[in-house]
């Protein structure tokens, strides 16, 4: 079974372009592939959401253009001789 939190990352992904039209720049709330939120830092949209959904059912995604909205990359000082 798909768990909620992919088909949310996937509403995010499906509507990415309305949604930053709508809250660019703005930390999400998803739930059920819903918007419930939208703040303005990531502590903020999990201060406000554990007050009414449980850990673990709800996504919180930034919201800004492009694919770096959802990857990451580090970067390591290592250099092997």
């Amino acid at each position: 079974m798909e768990s909620m939190l992919k088909k949310d990352f996937d509403f995010f992904l499906n509507n990415q372009n309305e949604l930053v039209k709508k809250y660019n720049n703005q930390y999400l709330v998803i739930v059920n592939q819903v918007v419930v939120g939208a703040y303005n830092s990531f502590e903020e949209a999990l201060k406000e959401s554990v007050k009414d959904h449980e850990i673990g059912t709800f996504l919180i995604q930034k919201c800004t253009s492009g694919v770096s909205a959802y990857t990451q990359t580090f970067h390591s000082r290592v250099s092997f001789i």
